[in-house]
């Protein structure tokens, strides 16, 4: 069995065993005959000792295949599981086996701590270990249709991803396909039976009660009773957390920051992904991404609306009809904007909150929205535009003196920094700062590129200037996206940390008003009074007593609160 099972997981070998059984046993039955006719004949009313003899050596060598088998599988389940669905057959002959003997607990003593070992450590990446963790899930699922082993033997899985920062933004782009290793969760929303999470907790009422079978005795009982966990992996991987709002809030975080960066108004991928995602966690905890992307439509359908009101204003002139009486003349017409500007507009209430950094754009771009947020109001009657002027992309053309950069599409900053080289040809990184209201270090790493490109050169004292006349090498011209290394990890949404600080910030609110009406409250009092007045938002489901006693130990260190046997009280003022 070493020598030919050892390693070896895309074969069964269980009709070899048989084969090779069947050969033994016929040398055995020759030996007990042989035995038989050397005896004599047996007592009258004894058995056939030859046959039962034989039976119990049938029996007994098909226990010990399968007892040795199965150790041998146990020592190799990591691997199995890992190398899932390829090693199937090894996973089908280890539930043969392990139906016959009874090494269930064995396998799970040797199984977690394999997980431990070789996945739970700071040197497996976050991805990693969701796909083994999704592996796992259907290899002990054909093993234990039970569901008992995948409970017991995955309970560290599920404990150490809550520990990782990034698993939810994981799963979430395996969900959405963004993410190149993992293709089954992508496969997995895309099934065409898949399983509501709205549902789940309603599944078992409507099975037939006469289907109904216990747990086994080794299974774990959770707090909300006996029920066995779901088979079904994306519900598992929600059920990490026990809220669905914090992977919704993910999703919308990843769908703003594509529709942001993307900027052309193709929604098709991301309206499948939110349809999809409605069949999984229900139309209304998917609104918000839905009025996202009507956003988007609606945008471009703006956008057309303006461009063909300015080019009627382009084309339109004076008309005067033979021998009509002058009349006053109408109002003037708002000049066509100095440069083509096109905007996404979204509803701030129903996006995830925008980074908010400062950027002074050049007078020519200003103009350009100051003209567009005219024709918005007009188009729009009691609405108006508030810019962001550090979110979107800008493509221009670059003449120099002896060649031309077409078609370079890149950030506004780096558009606004390059659009003040057109006023004068040498500027100070401090002029620079000041003028776009950004600080020393982020121009200087923005000016990065256009030296990168030619464009610029620093010379001595921090000065800039253009770089008219280039080498044959930098002649070359150049085209398509121009992006620095620290813009490509840039992102424009603020990230689960922060939003999650600021949600903290208002529980701070709460609990100072608690402590300066009662005084003094235990950890246990806050919580649950917090869950009394905040219970109509996601947040509070979100956050258990350990995650409340941290805040509130930050607070003490940071001399906010004071603490005396587990009683927290406000500091006296002075």
């Amino acid at each position: 069995m070493e020598r030919h099972c050892r390693g070896e997981y895309e074969r069964s070998f269980l009709l070899d065993f048989q084969e090779w059984l069947e050969l033994v046993l016929g040398w055995l039955a020759r030996v007990f005959s042989s035995t038989e006719g050397g005896s004599g004949t047996p007592p009258p009313g004894a058995a056939p000792a030859p046959g039962s003899m034989l039976q119990q050596w049938r029996r007994h060598m098909h226990q010990f295949f399968c007892r040795v088998y199965v150790n041998m599988r146990i020592e190799e389940l990591f691997s199995i599981i890992r190398d899932f669905p390829e090693s199937k057959p090894a996973i089908e002959d280890l539930k043969f086996c392990l139906e016959r003997t009874n090494q269930r607990q064995q396998l799970l003593a040797s199984l977690k701590p394999a997980f431990e070992s070789r996945l739970l450590h700071p040197g497996v990446h976050t991805s990693d270990i969701i796909t083994v963790y999704i592996s796992a899930i259907k290899a002990l699922r054909d093993l234990d249709p039970s569901m008992v082993i995948l409970q017991v033997a995955c309970q560290p899985i599920r404990k150490y991803l809550r520990t990782r920062e990034d698993t939810v933004r994981q799963i979430v782009a395996g969900l959405t396909g963004d993410t190149e290793g993992c293709i089954d969760l992508a496969n997995e929303l895309s099934r065409a039976d898949p399983v509501t999470l709205e549902m789940q907790d309603s599944e078992d009422e409507g099975s037939d009660p006469e289907d109904w079978l216990p747990d086994p005795t080794d299974a774990v009982k959770d707090k909300t009773g006996s029920k066995r966990c779901s088979s079904d992996i994306i519900s598992l991987l929600v059920s990490i957390y026990g809220s669905k709002e914090i992977f919704i809030d993910e999703y919308r975080t990843v769908l703003a920051r594509r529709l942001l960066h993307q900027l052309n108004y193709n929604t098709a991928r991301e309206i499948r992904n939110v349809e999809l995602l409605k069949l999984r966690f229900g139309e209304s905890h998917m609104h918000y991404c839905e009025v996202m992307l009507k956003d988007v439509a609606d945008s471009r359908r703006i956008n057309t609306n303006i461009r063909e009101e300015e080019s009627r204003v382009a084309g339109a002139g004076p008309v005067v009809q033979e021998g009509a009486e002058p009349t006053t003349p109408p109002p003037p017409l708002p000049p066509p904007p100095p440069l083509a500007l096109s905007a996404m507009i979204f509803s701030s209430e129903f996006w995830p909150q925008l980074k908010e950094e400062k950027l002074e754009l050049p007078p020519l771009v200003s103009q350009a929205m100051e003209a567009y947020t005219h024709r918005y109001e007009k188009l729009k009657a009691m609405r108006t535009l508030s810019w962001k002027p550090h979110l979107g992309s800008v493509t221009l053309d670059v003449e120099l003196e002896d060649r031309v950069l077409t078609n370079l599409t890149v950030s506004p900053i780096h558009a606004a920094i390059i659009l003040h080289f057109q006023d004068k040809s040498t500027w100070s990184l401090e002029e620079l700062s000041a003028k776009l209201g950004v600080s020393k270090e982020t121009v200087h790493r923005k000016l990065a590129l256009w030296q990168q490109h030619g464009v610029l050169r620093e010379a001595a004292g921090g000065q800039y200037s253009v770089l008219e006349t280039g080498s044959s090498r930098e002649r070359l011209e150049r085209s398509g996206l121009l992006l620095d290394s620290d813009e490509e990890g840039d992102s424009n949404t603020t990230t689960q940390s922060e939003q999650r600080e600021e949600k903290l910030q208002l529980f701070w609110a709460y609990i100072q008003a608690m402590l300066t009406n009662l005084e003094s409250m235990t950890l246990e009092r806050i919580h649950t009074m917090l869950r009394m007045f905040v219970a109509t938002g996601p947040v509070v489901t979100e956050m258990d007593v350990n995650e409340l006693e941290a805040f509130l130990q930050r607070k003490v260190r940071e001399q906010q609160l004071l603490v005396s046997v587990g009683v927290y009280r406000l500091p006296k003022a002075n």
